[in-house]
């Protein structure tokens, strides 16, 4: 199984980024979707998930009306699109995966299984 971010990068104030998570060897549609984020010294938040089909999704107050969830199934893809960017959303984003069935999305960290590698994302005030 693989996991694959990218689309980070530096942005000023405001601006927008789009974040890909491509998976790889396993049934993606079967699979929920987090996105996470870390800042060095700190603990890992969960900030953005979506369901197996894409009917379900959930966001952390942080970035809720800022950031959108989607995910392309025919191409074993999850975006986060992140608008109205902040200072306060620099951080290093991780895309994680786990086995979703019904019932309510997981959204702590240790919920799930397979993570990637992280993309960094700076944003300059």
């Amino acid at each position: 199984w693989q996991l694959v971010e990218s689309g980070g990068g530096l942005v000023q104030s405001g601006g927008s980024l789009r974040l890909s998570c491509v998976a790889s060897g396993f049934n993606f549609d079967a699979y929920a979707i987090g996105w996470f984020r870390q800042v060095p010294g700190k603990k890992r938040e969960g900030i953005s998930y979506i369901s197996g089909v894409g009917d379900v999704t959930n966001y952390a107050d942080s970035v809720k009306g800022r950031f959108t969830i989607s995910r392309d199934n025919t191409e074993n893809t999850v975006y986060l699109q992140m608008n109205s960017l902040k200072s306060e959303d620099t951080a290093v984003y991780y895309c994680a995966a786990e086995y979703y069935a019904y019932g309510s999305l997981p959204r702590l960290e240790n919920e799930y299984t397979y993570w990637g590698q992280g993309t960094p994302v700076t944003v300059s005030s």
